[in-house]
């Protein structure tokens, strides 16, 4: 094979196949909905530790998903060759949070209408569901369940505990209780009235109670 072989390649002839200005202008914009994903999940996450570079894989994401749909579309061998290469990818990495599925869904399919040329769709439904993750995953509620914890000396300061309980809360149901010589302590379920939360203080000071902690979780079970 002649370097004149070389340069009559149809390999070359590919490389124009995509204009210089339409792959600067769709990486630009990915990488633009990459950033609001992750300015979003940022403000939306609601987990336990916070993890910097789930939000940058977001944006990472979003742009390679526009770079391989950009190559898959300017030729259809291409294409052929790329799904089989990409059906023998494994992701082992589990993912923790239900949302973080959403997110990643998010930046593929946006990956995948810019690249496509649907310019308008990828902005306007990305505004639109950020807007919508925003409001209902920052609402805050005071039906949000909460777990408190009570320890207590005896039985009398557990009765007395369990009615203060029930009269400060909209619902309280106890989880779990375990006792030892001069030390019961309680888990309950709560559901408050409103935001106040200073029942809690009240709670601890009462005779017999040696300590009252509240808690917040996501109202899963283990078991």
């Amino acid at each position: 094979m002649t370097f004149s072989d070389i340069f009559k390649s149809s390999f070359l002839e590919n490389v124009t196949s995509v204009s210089i200005i339409d792959m600067a202008l769709a990486l630009i914009l990915s990488f633009g909905i990459g950033l609001f994903i992750f300015y979003v999940y940022k403000k939306t996450f609601t987990g336990v530790m916070y993890s910097s570079s789930f939000g940058v894989t977001l944006l990472a994401l979003t742009m390679i998903t526009t770079l391989v749909i950009l190559a898959v579309t300017s030729n259809v061998v291409l294409s052929l060759g790329m799904v089989g290469a990409l059906s023998i990818v494994r992701f082992r990495t589990a993912i923790k949070e239900p949302l973080d599925i959403a997110f990643l869904f998010w930046s593929i399919a946006a990956g995948i209408v810019l690249a496509a040329g649907m310019i308008p769709l990828a902005v306007i439904g990305s505004v639109i569901i950020g807007i919508i993750l925003l409001v209902f995953t920052n609402k805050k509620s005071s039906a949000n369940p909460y777990i408190v914890v009570i320890n207590c000396c005896n039985r009398d300061a557990e009765v007395r505990a369990a009615e203060f309980l029930e009269k400060q809360t909209s619902r309280a149901v106890i989880k779990s209780k375990s006792a030892q010589k001069g030390s019961i302590e309680l888990n309950y379920e709560i559901r408050l009235k409103d935001d106040n939360t200073d029942f809690i203080t009240l709670l601890s000071e009462m005779e017999g109670v040696n300590s009252a902690v509240l808690v917040s979780y996501n109202g899963d079970y283990l078991g």
